[in-house]
């Protein structure tokens, strides 16, 4: 092309093309906010705290209604969830809003893995959805979506710093929800300590890693706000669901004998920060936050446990039937490894048990020759007792024959002079019994005499 040719093009208008009318698709936002709103939305709060530092009363305040929540007790063996799903409806949008108790978290005297059924709920949340996205055929829209949006982590006011539970607990749940701290019945603290409370807290979580929720400030639309909100945490809260008349209006709010606390005056607590931070200005924020970080974060670790990856070691990409396929492969081989490893482990098992049963067959019949020796010495023993008793026996039986046969002897021999000695012996004893008569008489007449003699 000629320099004058290019000179006359560049000095030529450009040509503007106009619309010959309204296009229309300025009217997206508005189809997406019609369709959002026809499928409504759901929102799932995480309680956790203490029994009894008043996390049912503050969720009553928050949504201004009354929950169904049954009084926890302080004798609970272990940690459990209890989550409730309530209908709300707040002019034309609906909310499916589930809240979870932490049924007898820091009740045990050993806290150690109080945390432990939190995670795990969490984690069963992700899996489920996790699976309704694996399936052939899903649902995403119709599906309840149960993942936790928010945690509400409920801190003690005692005016001094974080208990140990609240450290391990927060940082074992920070990367699998987020986490938005508040101080439970501020109104038991004095201003001046609940800001050094606040503080302290603040330095704590940095000091040991602890990532809270941090509210966004891309959006220039409620970034002001939201920097201004995030110097205020965390929250220092109370929560009512009295109504109480201060001047001519009826607020919620507890009375006490110096006075009340009004949940919704920011100079008594940060109720209203609360409420409007977690509900009017960051909820879809949370529900993003969740999708795109931390059920992310759990889809591709369960992915890649699975053995699937986006690339293979040449860079180039492959088809998830190829992954099945590798990852197929590889758990057969390991299934055979551990089959042989098994069947290796049976026969080693049954090698010992053998043996060991040989030896104690051997024990068993060494004991046995030994008891066998044993019984046939016993018995030998017992015969030359019974042959030494028998020969006693037939020694006596001879003596007694002989001493009964001299005995017979002897009485034969002695029968007649005894009967002799018997008759002389008879004789002399009528002789003397008749002397005794006549010396009798002739006494007892011989003293009758004297006695006529005498008179």
């Amino acid at each position: 092309m000629a320099a004058n040719d290019i000179d006359v093009f560049a000095n030529e208008e450009k040509r503007n093309l106009e619309l010959g009318g309204h296009v229309g698709f300025d009217s997206l936002p508005d189809q997406l906010v019609s369709k959002s709103v026809a499928q409504g939305f759901s929102f799932n709060i995480l309680c956790v705290g203490e029994t009894g530092i008043g996390k049912s009363t503050l969720m009553n305040t928050l949504f201004n209604t009354t929950f169904e929540n049954e009084e926890g007790s302080h004798y609970e063996n272990e940690v459990h969830l209890r989550p409730q799903t309530y209908d709300l409806q707040e002019s034309n949008v609906k909310l499916k809003l589930t809240i979870v108790q932490t049924v007898g978290f820091g009740d045990q005297i050993n806290k150690e893995e109080s945390y432990k059924p939190i995670l795990e709920y969490i984690d069963a949340q992700f899996e489920s959805y996790l699976e309704e996205e694996l399936k052939i055929k899903r649902s995403l829209l119709n599906c309840h979506d149960t993942r936790i949006h928010i945690c509400l982590y409920f801190i003690a006011p005692t005016g001094h710093s974080l208990k140990s539970l609240d450290l391990v607990t927060m940082k074992k749940l920070d990367s699998k929800v987020n986490i938005i701290p508040v101080i439970a019945k501020a109104d038991t603290v004095s201003k001046s300590e609940l800001d050094k409370l606040k503080i302290k807290i603040m330095s704590e979580l940095v000091s040991n890693g602890v990532q809270i929720y941090q509210f966004p400030t891309e959006d220039e639309a409620v970034a002001e706000i939201n920097s201004s909100m995030n110097t205020h945490l965390p929250f220092a809260v109370v929560g009512s669901v009295e109504d109480v008349k201060v001047g001519n209006k009826m607020v919620k709010a507890r009375l006490y004998p110096w006075g009340s606390v009004q949940v919704e005056n920011e100079n008594h607590c940060d109720f209203v920060k609360l409420r409007e931070m977690l509900l009017r200005v960051n909820m879809e924020d949370l529900r993003e936050q969740t999708h795109a970080r931390h059920y992310e974060l759990y889809r591709r670790c369960k992915l890649e446990e699975m053995g699937f990856k986006d690339t293979n070691p040449d860079s180039h990409s492959f088809s998830l039937q190829e992954t099945y396929e590798a990852k197929r492969k590889e758990f057969l081989v390991d299934l055979q490894r551990k089959e042989e490893e098994m069947r290796q482990m049976f026969v080693n098992k049954v090698k010992e048990t053998e043996a060991e049963l040989k030896e104690k067959e051997k024990e068993l019949h060494d004991r046995f020759e030994q008891l066998k020796r044993m019984h046939q010495d016993e018995k030998k023993n017992l015969e030359e007792k019974r042959r030494e008793l028998e020969e006693e026996m037939n020694a006596f039986n001879r003596r007694k024959v002989a001493a009964e046969t001299l005995m017979g002897q002897t009485l034969q021999g002695c029968s007649q002079p005894f009967k002799k000695d018997k008759d002389k012996k008879k004789l002399t004893c009528q002789t003397v019994t008749q002397a005794g008569a006549r010396l009798f008489t002739y006494h007892r007449s011989h003293q009758c005499s004297r006695h006529v003699q005498h008179r």
